[in-house]
């Protein structure tokens, strides 16, 4: 079991530690319910530095990225991100990412802990194109600072405006008393707020100054229900090696205006359409949702199956997404949950969940 630089911050914080991903993790600090309502309606900050971070550099680094990625690389510039999935050759998905431009031919690939070695080797495979490759899982950490009240708290750790930096954005600066930081307007919760790289022996000043600036220590455990709310695809759960980005409903990061991996057959179903969809739904009556519990029909009859679901905190009830056939798919269609020995009545709705 691999440690996070702040593994020793968190147990001494009275934090629950699970394994996740092969690394030692807060789950939760206070509960669920009360680090979730600080991410909503203040600020939080979680440690996910068990993520992974390559670096792909030199002249052909761009030609690697275009190739292995679904979204169109091109259009970023330096001080930009880009959310991308990187497909397999069956149809389905590797693994989802962030791609940063932060210099002219250098780019920062985040991608998630589960997936480091898997990543690593398939985009290793597919470079003929001669670009630098770089693993620097090891040696960065990464804070997320999420909530509306980030901006207004975290002001006084640099000398940024960072009220200026746009959704999807990012400078390297001063943060916290530490030059040289990745400070990304990014993140997945639906709450606004920050990411910050940095390397292992300068995240505890940061957490530091963080949580003295009034931010909240969040565990794992409130991270997947706000994720959950805004419909954010888990790897894993709702995305995996034989889902389709098209199903996942990520046509929106699925370009065709290139060539990349699999692309030819991607167009194709995107031409023929798919016969199953991910759809977010609602639970009617009383009732939670959980990973893996069947969707059915009227007639009790199998027809998909939970991939996410929780008890929503912001909302009261229980919400779930799940894979079912494209003709159920539309918004207000009626499906059920089988819960234990009950089929339980949901409702098809259009996402987010969370609304703000």
């Amino acid at each position: 079991m691999k440690n996070t630089a702040l593994t020793e911050t968190h147990e001494a914080l009275g934090a629950k530690m699970v394994p996740f991903a092969g690394y030692n993790m807060p789950v939760q600090y206070d509960g669920v319910n009360i680090e979730h309502e600080a991410v909503r309606t203040g600020v939080g900050v979680f440690d996910v530095s068990h993520m992974g971070e390559f670096l792909i550099e030199g002249p052909h680094a761009l030609d690697l990225i275009q190739k292995v990625s679904s979204n169109d690389a091109s259009k970023l510039s330096i001080g930009k991100a880009q959310y991308s999935c990187l497909p397999n050759d069956d149809g389905g998905v590797v693994d989802d990412l962030i791609i940063y431009q932060i210099k002219e031919e250098t780019y920062l690939l985040v991608v998630n802990a589960s997936n480091i070695e898997k990543d690593w080797n398939w985009i290793s495979s597919k470079n003929d194109v001669g670009a630098t490759m770089r693993d620097l899982s090891e040696e960065y950490s990464l804070l997320a600072i999420q909530g509306p009240k980030a901006v207004e708290a975290m002001q006084s750790l640099s000398s940024h405006d960072l009220s200026a930096i746009k959704f999807y954005n990012f400078v390297v600066g001063d943060f916290a008393g530490i030059d040289n930081v990745i400070i990304s307007a990014t993140g997945y919760t639906g709450s606004g707020g920050f990411e910050i790289y940095c390397k292992n022996d300068e995240v505890k000043q940061i957490w530091d100054k963080v949580t003295e600036a009034g931010a909240k220590p969040i565990g794992l455990a409130a991270r997947d229900t706000l994720r959950l709310e805004m419909g954010y695809c888990l790897y894993g759960n709702d995305i995996d090696d034989t889902t389709s980005p098209l199903e996942a409903g990520l046509g929106w990061i699925t370009k065709f205006t290139k060539e990349f991996t699999n692309s030819e057959a991607l167009a194709e179903q995107k031409r023929r359409g798919v016969e199953r969809k991910l759809i977010a739904f609602e639970i009617d009556e009383r009732g939670i949702p959980r990973q893996g519990y069947d969707i059915v029909d009227g007639q009790g009859k199998k027809i998909g199956e939970v991939t996410s679901g929780t008890m929503s905190p912001s909302l009261g009830k229980g919400i779930g997404l799940g894979y079912v056939p494209t003709v159920l798919a539309s918004t207000g269609s009626k499906i059920n949950i089988q819960i234990r020995k009950n089929a339980v009545s949901a409702t098809v709705v259009k996402l987010p969940f969370y609304k703000g």
